[in-house]
C-alpha cells in the first residue's frame, strides 16, 4: 500500500499552486472592494483544468479522477480559500449531478460550459427551514403546465446564485406525496433564461463579497420539462448522492484550511520573540502544534479515501461522513491553535486567521452538518443503518 501521490497528481498540485499565486490570491482583491462576481477568474481555474478531473475528455474534461478532487480542493482552499466553492459549483454538485443523472444530451449541453469556468453553476436544495431535513420541511413547489414546469418558492445558502447560468434545483412536485421523500424531483434550471427568478445576498462576515451565497426566490419560474433532471419523484436520490459528492471537495477544502492554519501558526511561533527566543521554543507551544499536525495529516489520508474509493467506483455514505467529519474537527482544532498562538495578532487584517475561521465555521455546515455525519456514523457503526450504500450511481462503472 502506498500513501504517496501519484507523480502526475503531485504535478497537478503544483500547477494549482501556480493559478492560485499568478491569478486567484492578487486578483480576488478588486473584485471583493467593487462587490463583483469574480467572472475572469473563474473563467482562469476553467483554462488550467482545475474543475474537468471527473470529466470524460469528450465532455472537456481530463479524466484525471475523484483523488485529483480532493487534491485540487485541498490546494485551492489553502491558498485562496474564497475559491474554494467554485469546487463544488464548476465541478461536483452541479456538473457532476447533471452528468451522472441527466441524459447524454443534457451532458453535452450544459457540462461543457461548467467546467470550463464559461458558464456559472449553482446547486439550490436548502431552504430556510428545511436545511438538514430537505424531505420532510421543503417548500418549494414545482407544477407541471403542458411543455413545462412553473417553480414557487425561494432556497436559502445558495453559492453562485446571483451570477448562475445553469443550475441544478430541487423542488416538491408532490407535496402531498408519503413518504415526502417520493415527491421530489431535481430540475437544470436557466435563471438568465427566464423570468421569475431573483436572488438577494446573504451578508457573512469575514466571507467573499464577489463569491457569495444568496438567498434564491421562485415566481413562477419557468423550467422546461427537457430540463428536468432524471424522473419526477427521483430527486431527493438525485440530491443525496449528489451530497456525497460533494463531501469529497469539501473535506479536501477543509484539509487545506486546516493546512493554511497551522502554516500561519509555525511560521509566526518561529519568529514570535519572547525572553530572548522563539516562543517554538516553548513546550506548550509544541504541544498545541503537535496536535493540529496529527489532526491535518489524518484528515488528509481521510480525504485522499474519499477520492480514491470513488475512484474504484463506489460511492460510500461511510466513508465520505466520516472524512467531512473527522475534517471539520481538525479544521477547527487548527483554527484554534492559530489563534491561540498568534493571540491578538490573529484579530488583526495583517494575518489570515479571521478569514480562515470564518471559511471553517461555513463549511462545518455545508453537505451536511458536524451533526447530521455523526448522526450517519453513529447508526453504521452501531448497525442501525448501513451507510455503504454502493447501490448509487456513479457513472464511472454505471449502477453497482
Amino acid at each position: 500500500m502506498n500513501f504517496d501521490l501519484p507523480e502526475e497528481l503531485v504535478t497537478l498540485r503544483d500547477a494549482v499552486t501556480d493559478v492560485c499565486e499568478k491569478h486567484l490570491i492578487t486578483g480576488i482583491k478588486s473584485f471583493e472592494e467593487r462587490q463583483e462576481f469574480a467572472y475572469p477568474l473563474i473563467r482562469e481555474m476553467g483554462k488550467a483544468g482545475l474543475f474537468g478531473a471527473p470529466f470524460p475528455e469528450e465532455l472537456g474534461g481530463s479524466a484525471a479522477g475523484f483523488l485529483a478532487v480532493s487534491v485540487i480542493a485541498e490546494e485551492i482552499s489553502r491558498l485562496a480559500p474564497e475559491f474554494g466553492y467554485a469546487m463544488n459549483m464548476q465541478s461536483m454538485t452541479c456538473p457532476y449531478t447533471i452528468y451522472n443523472w441527466g441524459t447524454e444530451e443534457q451532458a453535452r449541453r450544459f457540462v461543457p460550459g461548467l467546467i470550463a469556468g464559461e458558464q456559472i453553476g449553482m446547486f439550490a436544495l436548502s431552504e430556510e427551514g428545511s436545511g438538514s431535513d430537505p424531505a420532510g420541511s421543503m417548500r418549494t413547489v414545482a407544477r407541471r403546465d403542458g411543455d413545462v414546469y412553473r417553480l414557487n418558492g425561494s432556497k436559502m445558502w445558495i453559492t453562485f446564485s446571483h451570477a448562475t447560468d445553469v443550475g441544478v434545483l430541487f423542488a416538491k412536485t408532490d407535496p402531498h406525496a408519503d413518504p415526502a421523500h417520493t415527491g421530489i424531483t431535481a430540475f437544470i434550471v436557466q435563471p438568465k433564461h427566464f423570468e421569475g427568478y431573483s436572488a438577494q445576498p446573504i451578508e457573512l462576515p469575514g466571507l467573499s463579497r464577489s463569491l457569495r451565497s444568496c438567498t434564491v426566490f421562485l415566481d413562477d419560474f419557468v423550467v422546461p420539462v427537457e430540463n428536468r433532471l432524471g424522473e419526477e419523484g427521483e430527486g431527493f436520490r438525485i440530491a443525496m448522492n449528489a451530497l456525497e459528492y460533494g463531501r469529497l471537495t469539501v473535506s479536501g477544502r477543509l484539509t487545506g484550511l486546516a493546512q493554511s492554519a497551522l502554516d500561519v501558526a509555525r511560521n509566526y511561533a518561529n519568529e514570535r520573540i519572547i525572553g530572548g527566543k522563539p516562543i517554538a521554543r516553548f513546550q506548550l507551544i509544541q504541544e498545541r502544534i503537535a496536535d493540529a499536525t496529527v489532526a491535518v495529516e489524518a484528515a488528509r489520508l481521510m480525504s485522499h479515501r474519499v477520492g480514491w474509493t470513488m475512484d474504484q467506483g463506489r460511492v460510500s455514505t461511510r466513508v465520505a461522513s466520516r472524512a467531512k467529519y473527522f475534517a471539520t474537527q481538525a479544521a477547527r482544532l487548527a483554527g484554534d491553535v492559530a489563534r491561540e498562538v498568534l493571540g491578538g495578532n490573529a484579530l488583526t487584517a495583517e494575518y489570515p486567521v479571521k478569514k480562515i475561521n470564518a471559511y471553517i465555521d461555513m463549511l462545518t455546515v455545508g453537505e451536511g452538518s458536524e451533526n447530521v455525519q455523526r448522526v450517519l456514523i453513529g447508526e453504521d457503526s452501531l448497525g442501525i443503518k448501513d451507510a455503504t450504500r454502493h447501490a448509487m450511481r456513479n457513472r464511472f462503472v454505471g449502477m453497482l
